[in-house]
């Protein structure tokens, strides 16, 4: 009678599959590490679910395959080439969110008023009470998605993008987490920057957390140096 190991290679399969149709080709190096991790008695749809999960907070530039297709072009940001279309689908991480529809100095103000533990409501200030699970509704309204957001990626080759809604994307915002994963189809450049619209842009989720932290730790600093206002915090 067959054990569970000899499914290794048609649960390897499957799971690579699943990740492929998500835009996210797992490396062999990849798969052969997370393998070991999981009980092969599992269903196969629990261990998809976890594959996916494991590698949308990975680097991308070392856990899926890298191909002419899934890439950035390698002129694609030149400023030269004034517009034009990629097929893709090419996956992407988030290495850095800009709502650029406000003054960076506003948004000073608004970091600054969470730290006091006050949000606003019209023209009243509010003092937060964080609730059980630590979450303040000062916070809460920063996750709402609004304005237009600037975004820098990178695709698996190490390769980066500046990129800028045209229209408002199902998870692009200032909740996103710096690492988030996102796949581009048929995507529209200009100048160099990638044009994202939601018929174009599909956000996978994920996050690296070294960089959400060390980018959360900053932001008021990079914010403050834009803005041309030198910290001058204690």
């Amino acid at each position: 009678m067959a054990g569970v190991n000899d499914n290794v290679p048609d649960i390897t399969a499957s799971i690579s599959a699943f990740l492929t149709a998500k835009g996210v080709t797992p490396t062999q190096a990849w798969l052969q590490s997370f393998m070991p991790t999981v009980r092969l008695n599992t269903p196969i749809a629990a261990l998809q679910k976890t594959a996916l999960f494991r590698l949308l907070v990975t680097d991308l530039t070392t856990s899926i395959v890298k191909s002419p297709t899934s890439c950035f072009p390698p002129n694609m940001t030149e400023p030269q080439v004034k517009d034009g279309q990629v097929r893709g689908p090419v996956t992407a991480q988030v290495l850095d969110v800009e709502d650029i529809s406000r003054s960076c100095w506003s948004q000073v103000e608004a970091i600054e008023a969470q730290e006091r533990g006050e949000t606003t409501k019209g023209r009243e200030i509010i003092r937060v009470v964080p609730d059980e699970n630590n979450l303040d509704s000062s916070t809460q309204a920063e996750q709402k998605p609004s304005g237009v957001h600037k975004l820098l990626l990178q695709d698996a080759n190490g390769a980066k993008a500046y990129a800028i809604e045209l229209a408002p994307v199902n998870g692009v915002g200032m909740q996103m987490a710096i690492g988030v994963k996102l796949v581009l189809r048929d995507f529209n450049v200009a100048r160099g920057v990638v044009l994202l619209e939601p018929r174009s842009t599909e956000v996978l989720g994920g996050k690296v957390d070294v960089w959400e932290k060390k980018w959360r730790e900053d932001r008021k600093a990079v914010l403050t140096q834009k803005a041309g206002v030198r910290d001058e915090a204690p």
